[in-house]
């Protein structure tokens, strides 16, 4: 799957995005949107990740996802 399909079915992704990262509220998710941009500023804020980590974090995540 790639970005722009997780921003088009965000509402179907979000559960997924939650249970992998389980400190992300639904505030947070209602913020990011679908915007990569934001879920990994989040993942920054919520799990102290540098901004390199957080990427690496999305990419293989995004690579298991179908």
């Amino acid at each position: 799957m790639n970005w722009d399909q997780v921003e088009g079915n965000w509402k179907e992704v979000r559960g997924k995005v939650q249970a992998q990262w389980g400190k992300l509220t639904n505030d947070d998710l209602d913020v990011i949107k679908g915007r990569r941009t934001e879920l990994e500023g989040r993942l920054q804020k919520h799990y102290g990740y540098a901004k390199d980590k957080a990427k690496a974090e999305v990419d293989a995540w995004l690579g298991k996802l179908k």
